[in-house]
């Protein structure tokens, strides 16, 4: 059974890992492209996704249910740009303690294509350019507090204009927004 979970978990990162590279070549981020995600393939979240593997969600939130947390999460937010999670750090000024950093333009968007390829990998036939956006809507009150304003702002714009648009529309303005390489 453990090598069949080690196959399957390898199939739904690599499957993952290309929609990302797809997407993110289409709108010029060919070196993030070529280097997501490559963190799931250290020992660390690897054999997390293994053990709690099921094909419907991240091993991580099974992780996380059974022990509390997930150090296969903790992993890998610290060596991924594209989680906003990373951007979390101590304020200078007021408010005081955690508060989120904005992110760089072209981890927003490195952001997107990884909701997007999730929503595609876990939702298979059912997904619809909606289904980034139904999920955000799902984890925006956990989400919003601890996010930048900013960059908070600009994912939300992005999802309903991928929801409303579609891809080659929200794509296009990805690739303008990469351009000019701020918000």
């Amino acid at each position: 059974m453990l090598w069949l979970n080690a196959w399957h978990h390898f199939v739904t990162i690599t499957e993952h890992k290309l929609l990302v590279m797809k997407n993110c070549f289409r709108v010029g981020l060919y070196k993030q492209g070529l280097l997501h995600d490559l963190s799931k393939y250290s020992p660390e979240e690897f054999w997390t996704g293994v053990k709690y593997y099921q094909g419907t969600r991240s091993p991580n939130a099974a992780e996380r249910e059974e022990k509390g947390y997930s150090l296969a999460w903790l992993h890998h937010k610290g060596r991924n740009k594209h989680h906003f999670e990373y951007w979390l750090d101590f304020s200078l000024g007021e408010p005081k303690g955690l508060i989120g950093q904005k992110m760089p333009v072209n981890y927003v968007v490195e952001m997107v294509m990884d909701r997007i390829a999730a929503c595609r990998v876990y939702r298979g036939k059912d997904y619809t350019d909606s289904s980034p956006l139904e999920y955000y809507k799902w984890e925006r009150p956990h989400v919003k507090p601890v996010m930048h304003p900013d960059t908070n702002r600009l994912l939300e714009k992005i999802l309903v204009m991928l929801s409303r648009e579609g891809e080659e529309k929200t794509f296009r303005y990805l690739r303008r927004l990469l351009k000019k390489g701020t918000y």
